[in-house]
């Protein structure tokens, strides 16, 4: 009975032990873990939120530069001699005349890029065509005489003001009809869940949304003679939102005419078709076209939910005629989320295990002194003397046996009833210490989580493993967390007078010192009169400094580094390249080396932001960067920078070419 009962008690110990382990472990993990969820999960939906937003930027970085360009068609066509000199003799019908503007139009539209859209058309002091040529892709319209573009509200104030005018306009499908479009500006509207009742905008359907420049042609006291129009019709054109999904890495990107759908690469449905003819939804119709306010989160789009920004689109009377919109799949961003969910509660769940596991041995290891003095306790109330207990385990362990054990040698030297009384005295104080002296091992080991990896035995490696599993996951987990936060803003350019040779020589001088390049020749190929340049150094140095590195990993067994400066492409600009003879670039990832966060390296190696951060000082300087890669032979690099920066802010003219 007597042993029965000591061995429930035993096991009673062990088993609060185990419990009070598991049950902090599951109260600190049930606490914890939604509270960090919820943190991380606020802040990727802020990453999210700011990601549309500079997909938003891009996107209008892009649309803006395409006015630039069509703008620029009309200026410089408005500024030409010829126009001017032959202007009115065609008008009165001189066919040289006539020809001399048409050769002056063709000239202007055959300089542009292939698969380029565009529409230029000269008219009289009343808005009347005289000549007029539209190209799309490879075929070349000409234009109809003696339409009336002056029922448009921008040649009017054009011709009125004698100012130039540039922006997006509605265009009736008469005025399109005159260049060849109307067939194209013509939309079927299709039914589409939560859209507003009726259209903004009557026109919707048949007109068309047209970016266009509008450049009065003066006479030699300054009077308005004519115009010339340059326009690009978005309706059933994918060229602008095609170009800012490749290049600025967005999801989706759309441009309405009113709320409709004219050009988008947003799918209609599974078979990959557009959503040409849909409309948007009525809480944007409200916000956009009614208030002229930017929309912000997530909205219905044609058959799904999108995490989305819509921004409203002007004419150049500040009048709403449409929208541009970018946006993210939420269904991609809710996996991401579902799947960090999961990680959690998995890293949760292993952690609750481990610690029922880590609890047993450490119960064990607590209460198997505690059974051995129970058990030695019985041996000498039986009269044994001779008992002793190994001094081993913790500080209060040792010091409770050698307590034990010198009492058993004064209990030898006393007679049996002293002996007996004695016992129970010492049993009394020894019950009282325990209780006491549990209460330190316990509060440590509760209190600081480390404590159990310095306590486990040496010899028991599988503990170890798994719980330097879960601090380097932890790890991990925390490392994570900190790159997201950190998009090269870029700071603004410090502009200064820059020697880019002398740069290039510095950087090689200095990267040549290191370890890490003793089986690489850098080779500098440096344009002696070269000039110097408008650039903030700093910045061009981390430029050079990344992409020298890149290429130094890329050639692990030794090769060839080369740095080159040069004139050109034109005057006003200068070339570097930094070339490799390295393992190069997979056609898969040429398009995405640019993208934030992509990377090819193992994981704790990178973070996939440097060339990101590259593209973006580049794009600051307003330059270009391309590449050029063959897997095997060796990438090359390809950066080309103004020799002046412009002292106005102008649309970005950057691109990124891959090759």
């Amino acid at each position: 009975m007597n042993t029965n009962h000591s061995w429930r008690k035993g096991i009673r110990l062990q088993y609060i032990l185990v419990v009070g382990f598991v049950v902090t472990a599951v109260v600190a993990i049930a606490v914890g873990t939604p509270i960090t969820y919820t943190a991380i999960n606020n802040y990727l939906k802020d990453a999210q939120d700011r990601r549309v937003g500079r997909d938003m930027d891009l996107a209008e970085a892009f649309y803006n530069n395409k006015l630039t360009d069509i703008s620029a068609s009309a200026r410089r066509i408005a500024s030409a001699r010829t126009v001017l000199h032959n202007l009115d003799a065609a008008a009165h019908g001189d066919l040289q005349a006539v020809e001399v503007l048409v050769d002056q139009i063709d000239n202007e539209i055959l300089n542009l890029a292939v698969h380029t859209q565009r529409f230029i058309v000269i008219t009289d002091a009343q808005g009347t065509a005289i000549v007029g040529r539209m190209r799309r892709d490879s075929e070349y319209v000409q234009a109809a005489t003696g339409a009336d573009w002056s029922s448009l509200s921008i040649v009017e104030d054009g011709l009125t003001s004698g100012t130039f005018r540039g922006s997006t306009e509605v265009v009736p499908a008469a005025n399109l009809e005159a260049v060849g479009l109307a067939e194209q500006a013509r939309i079927e509207l299709l039914p589409t869940e939560k859209a507003a009742p009726e259209p903004f905008d009557p026109l919707e359907g048949t007109a068309g949304l047209v970016l266009m420049g509008v450049s009065p042609i003066l006479g030699s006291e300054g009077e308005v003679i004519g115009t010339v129009l340059s326009g690009h019709l978005f309706n059933r054109d994918f060229t602008l939102v095609d170009r800012i999904k490749e290049v600025a890495g967005v999801d989706t990107a759309t441009i309405f005419f009113g709320d409709l759908r004219v050009s988008t690469n947003v799918p209609l449905d599974e078979a990959g078709n557009r959503a040409i003819g849909t409309r948007v939804s009525q809480e944007v119709f409200d916000k956009v076209l009614l208030l002229g306010q930017e929309f912000t989160g997530e909205a219905f789009v044609v058959n799904q939910n999108y995490i989305t920004r819509y921004r409203p689109l002007m004419n150049h009377r500040q009048e709403v005629v449409g929208i541009l919109y970018v946006g993210a799949d939420q269904a991609s961003f809710q996996r991401l989320l579902d799947s960090f969910r999961s990680q959690v509660f998995l890293i949760s769940g292993a952690t609750m295990l481990l610690a029922v596991f880590i609890a047993i041995p450490v119960a064990w290891s607590i209460s198997r002194p505690l059974t051995s003095l129970a058990t030695a306790t019985r041996r000498v109330a039986r009269g044994d003397r001779s008992v002793r207990l190994p001094v081993e385990g913790y500080a209060e362990m040792q010091s409770l046996a050698e307590t034990f054990n010198r009492m058993v040698e004064t209990l030898q030297d006393t007679q049996e009833q002293l002996v007996q009384k004695e016992k129970l005295a010492s049993v009394g104080q020894l019950a009282a210490g325990v209780a006491h002296e549990i209460n330190n091992p316990l509060g440590s080991v509760l209190l600081y989580a480390d404590i159990l990896r310095k306590e486990t035995p040496e010899d028991d490696a599988q503990q170890k493993e798994d719980l330097d599993m879960i601090i380097r996951e932890a790890t991990r987990c925390k490392t994570i967390v900190n790159d997201l936060l950190n998009f090269s803003r870029q700071n603004e350019v410090m502009a200064q007078e820059t020697d880019l040779n002398e740069l290039l020589e510095e950087l090689a001088a200095e990267l040549g010192k290191q370890e890490f390049y003793e089986q690489v020749n850098i080779v500098s190929k440096l344009d002696p009169g070269l000039p110097n340049i408008q650039a903030d150094p700093l910045q061009l140095r981390q430029v050079f400094v990344n992409l020298m590195n890149n290429a130094a990993e890329a050639m692990p067994g030794g090769g060839r580094l080369t740095l080159r400066t040069r004139k050109g492409p034109s005057a006003g600009f200068v070339t570097v390249d930094v070339e490799d003879t390295g393992i190069g670039i997979s056609e898969e990832n040429m398009k995405k080396i640019f993208t934030p966060f992509f990377t090819t390296k193992p994981i704790g190696k990178g973070t996939g932001l440097g060339l990101a951060i590259i593209y973006g000082i580049v794009k600051m300087h307003r330059g270009q960067i391309g590449v050029q890669s063959e897997p095997g032979q060796g990438t090359r690099f390809t950066i080309t920078l103004r020799e002046q920066l412009p002292t106005q802010p102008l649309a970005a003219d950057t691109g990124i070419l891959l090759e």
